[in-house]
């Protein structure tokens, strides 16, 4: 039957480390849900210390069925889906800064409520699995102008995002082209002069744009407003080796953020950096393994799409526990399937939804060959 060929075609350790992953997010939800709900409290009505777990369990209740269904989609019907998601999601993008819904400061969703929806989320799987295939083309059509393709595309999902303004997601869209073109064969010398324009282009936001002068400043230099880098640093080291205990930490409640963007601080007070350390593992574990599934794989597009979509799920990752430690300055990211969010779990359900249908084999057929 389709679900038994899925079931000996899956990775089912990755599929277990995701699970792993995910049921650490739900009880790291539930630590910092006090937090949220105590500063929403403020404005609204009493909330229930455990509101944002309760909703981040109902996400997780919706997004797991998604991821497994997606793993489910043949390698072709995969890619074709990715290639209409990119399509859809793209024109969302443009919708965002003329209907576009603005919190904190800034505009990245569309809708209200419970019905708001971040298209730039949604995008990153598609994208990098749409890269790939027309990365992939090169290979049956030398001629084809492939390489300046997905610099253009790549260029203008940058501009509507620093539009929003979205530095993060930026630099994941930016560094997942690099990736990819790394892989796909482009040569030392241009790789040289995109990393040249790279840091030219750090340069130049540094003095044009307000948002980047601010953080960099308070990142290297202390400069300025250093709330959020020092709450967070506060927090996170408040419970030493082995944490406070769950629900006992004290030092959250004054960090911003905290069931989103901050949860690895929060994790660090509550139950340690023994904690933080062991999901950093998980998380390198993951992409370890995809990696290591990557060994024998010959299919070109295979080789890049799954290159594009675990240097995305890692580069995130990296980014937010760097932000969360003072080694990168803020960027507003969550940690992916840890930290609430609704847009962030499906999207992230997606595209692991993809990398599972894009890793499976068939163990017969491999014992054979």
């Amino acid at each position: 039957t389709p679900l038994g060929l899925w079931f000996w075609e899956i990775d089912r350790v990755l599929l277990l480390l995701v699970s792993m992953l995910i049921a650490t997010g739900l009880v790291a939800v539930a630590a910092a849900s006090p937090v949220a709900a105590q500063k929403l409290s403020t404005t609204t009505a009493s909330l229930d210390p455990l509101y944002y777990f309760y909703r981040q369990l109902m996400w997780v209740v919706v997004g797991v069925p998604v991821m497994l269904a997606v793993s489910m989609l043949p390698k072709a019907q995969a890619r074709r889906f990715a290639i209409y998601g990119t399509i859809v999601f793209m024109a969302l993008l443009f919708l965002v800064p003329l209907i576009g819904t603005t919190v904190n400061g800034a505009q990245r969703w569309l809708g209200s409520g419970i019905f708001r929806l971040q298209p730039s989320e949604f995008l990153k799987p598609f994208f990098a699995v749409t890269l790939a295939w027309i990365l992939s083309l090169r290979l049956h059509d030398q001629s084809l102008p492939v390489v300046p393709l997905s610099f253009l595309l790549t260029g203008v999902i940058g501009v509507l995002l620093m539009g929003q303004p979205d530095l993060g997601q930026t630099i994941i869209f930016i560094g997942t082209w690099l990736v990819l073109v790394m892989v796909a064969g482009l040569s030392m010398r241009i790789i040289g002069v995109l990393a040249a324009s790279g840091l030219a282009g750090i340069v130049v936001a540094y003095f044009t744009y307000s948002v980047a002068h601010q953080r960099i400043n308070s990142w290297l230099f202390g400069e300025g407003d250093s709330f959020q880098e020092d709450k967070a640093h506060a927090t996170i080291t408040a419970g030493g080796l082995i944490g406070s205990g769950p629900g006992a930490g004290l030092a959250k409640f004054k960090l911003p953020e905290a069931h989103t963007d901050y949860i690895f601080s929060v994790i660090g007070e509550e139950f340690g950096i023994i904690a933080c350390i062991a999901i950093a593992v998980l998380f390198l574990a993951i992409i370890v393994r995809v990696l290591v599934r990557l060994l024998d794989e010959e299919d070109s597009f295979l080789i890049l799409a799954v290159a594009g979509l675990i240097a995305q799920f890692g580069g995130q990752a990296t980014i937010n526990m760097a932000v969360n430690t003072q080694l990168f300055p803020s960027k507003g990211m969550t940690l992916p399937f840890i930290s609430y969010g609704g847009s962030s779990f499906i999207a992230l359900s997606i595209g692991m939804g993809l990398l599972l249908s894009l890793t499976r084999r068939n163990p017969y057929a491999a014992r054979v060959s």
